[in-house]
Order: structure tokens, then sequence, then C-alpha cells
């Protein structure tokens, strides 16, 4: 999977199929950080999208 991000768009570059668009904090998790999730997306492959502020 090939992904390009250009001002405002981002692209993927093979056809893909998404189950919906969720928006979460990232929260401090020891020296890193994490983004809780519901337990069903376990295992399956996401794509982080960070926004400006």
């Amino acid at each position: 999977m090939r992904v390009k991000i250009e001002e405002n768009k981002i692209e993927i570059g093979t056809k893909v199929e998404a189950e919906g668009i969720y928006s979460r904090k990232v929260t401090p998790f020891g020296n890193g950080a994490k983004i809780d999730f519901v337990k069903r997306y376990l295992g399956r492959e996401v794509i982080v999208v960070v926004l400006k502020k």
C-alpha cells in the first residue's frame, strides 16, 4: 500500500475499502504515546493521520 500526502490531500495508491473514520486523542503512555481504540479492530491494518493544530 502506498500513501501519498500533498498539502491538503491524502492519496492511497491501492483500492481500499474503509469501515469508518474515527477521531481519537493521543495520550501519554510511558515514554511514548498511544491511541485508545475499540477491541474489534485488533490485528487490523490502520492508517493514522496526524492533523495540524
